[in-house]
């Protein structure tokens, strides 16, 4: 049974707002820390939203000492990971019992630079001053596929490379009540230091021309708008990083509680969305 009964979300956007959402449907204490002068969010009744300079560690304690918290769930985008580290002095100076650092996305362990590796020296940071953590690690998200390989209703799915590598997609929806289901139900000593890997679903970028209809179309990168973030995504999941059983220092699948979408037996029952579900196909 869980003993945490106090949540904090910080930022409102992809990944936070639907977690706020589910966390408040548990009839918790959810509060969502905003900067000041962010956009306007929309969230249930119970939901209060605190206004506060996420990069003033001290003001954040406050905040979280003020409303009790039990659990820190930072939500800031990957190119932002590196922000969490003011959370992490505020969750130690307010004597916080579990944080949970903005992962959802592919495996950071063994990372060293770049974004991937900001995630993965937040993970370190919280066990030198004494925060057990739990990370999610959850793939790609399935709604943004037709974002990742520029698909347009009738139009080819862009692969980079040989697009014979499988990767993991989760739904936003999914991620969002997973979350709120472990942080309500289980103890601390299943959460507490753990890597949770989830999978909605699994596919190989050309089956995903298969689901969609249409035909695959070799490119060597992807132009437009993101174009370098999505062409460095698909070099990452072309090497085998899409999976979130991936072992980026054995560069092989993990087995066990390192394999891709073991973390889905913790919310026994639930029926995780696939492809094919998430886009009507």
């Amino acid at each position: 049974m869980s003993v945490y009964k106090s949540f904090a979300v910080v930022g409102g956007g992809t990944v936070g707002l639907p977690i706020v959402n589910a966390l408040a449907a548990k009839d918790v204490a959810v509060v969502l820390l905003s900067r000041p002068g962010s956009s306007k969010k929309t969230v249930p009744s119970n939901v209060q939203i605190v206004e506060v300079d996420t990069a003033d560690a001290a003001a954040v304690a406050e905040k979280l000492k003020e409303h009790k918290v039990d659990v820190v769930l930072a939500t800031t985008t990957t190119a932002a990971a590196g922000a969490q580290n003011s959370l992490v002095d505020a969750a130690k100076l307010a004597g916080v019992k579990l944080f949970v650092p903005s992962e959802y996305g592919i495996p950071t362990e063994g990372h060293s630079e770049g974004p991937l590796g900001a995630k993965a020296q937040i993970a370190a940071y919280l066990k030198s001053v004494g925060i057990p953590s739990t990370r999610i690690y959850t793939g790609g998200f399935i709604e943004f596929i037709p974002w990742l390989v520029d698909y347009s209703s009738g139009s080819t799915i862009k692969v980079i490379g040989k697009g014979e590598t499988p990767l993991s997609v989760t739904s936003i929806g999914d991620i969002a009540g997973f979350v709120a289901h472990i942080l309500t139900t289980l103890p601390p000593s299943d959460l507490e230091d753990r890597v949770l890997r989830l999978q909605g679903d699994r596919s190989t970028l050309n089956n995903l021309a298969v689901l969609f209809k249409t035909s695959v179309e070799r490119v060597d990168s992807i132009g437009g708008e993101g174009g370098e973030f999505k062409t460095a995504l698909q070099h990452a999941f072309e090497s085998g990083a899409g999976s979130t059983g991936w072992d980026v220092v054995k560069q092989a699948e993990g087995t066990g509680s390192d394999a891709a979408g073991s973390g889905n037996a913790l919310w026994p029952g639930h029926q995780w969305k696939s492809i094919k579900e998430a886009h009507n196909l």
